[in-house]
């Protein structure tokens, strides 16, 4: 691992951002590094810059329904590209929107589970896949064991 000093990564900042028509890596392969390094620097700088740390958007089932109802008032009157507009800007579909409303016509909360819920249910999932997987080798060495059993009863037999 090659530790770089604050003026290497300064200067080269300045060469990333001043590059022109280059790419990222051409600009990395001249100062001999890595381009994601490089792109890692550019990244820190930018979050330095705005003082936050990039907003992770939340993906449509993750929304509450506390969430998915204010959405849903927040976009009642929208259509077309005004209702796009909106919806980009919040990392929606207009069709997340149409099966959330249903959602909420229907009453039935089992729409959008809460991720929590989502989580513990693919926890139990894994966990009945294991015991049933268990079950079938244990069975199965059972068929094995009276197979075994019964040609070796048959072999006594033909002994005697």
């Amino acid at each position: 691992m090659t530790i770089y000093s604050e003026a290497f990564i300064e200067q080269a900042l300045v060469k990333v951002y001043s590059r022109g028509n280059r790419t990222i890596t051409t600009v990395a392969n001249d100062l001999n590094m890595n381009h994601h390094t490089l792109r890692y620097w550019m990244q820190k700088k930018s979050i330095m810059a705005n003082g936050t740390a990039p907003v992770k958007e939340k993906r449509p089932h993750d929304w509450t329904f506390e969430e998915q109802l204010t959405a849903l008032q927040e976009s009642h009157g929208l259509t077309g590209e005004a209702l796009q507009a909106w919806c980009r800007e919040r990392g929606l579909f207009p069709h997340n929107l149409t099966s959330w409303k249903a959602a909420f016509c229907a009453g039935s909360k089992e729409a959008a589970p809460k991720p929590g819920e989502i989580k513990s249910l693919k926890d139990e999932n894994v966990k009945l896949k294991r015991e049933l997987l268990r079950k079938e080798k244990a069975l199965a060495e059972a068929a094995a064991l009276l197979v075994l059993q019964k040609k070796f009863q048959a072999l006594w037999e033909d002994a005697e």
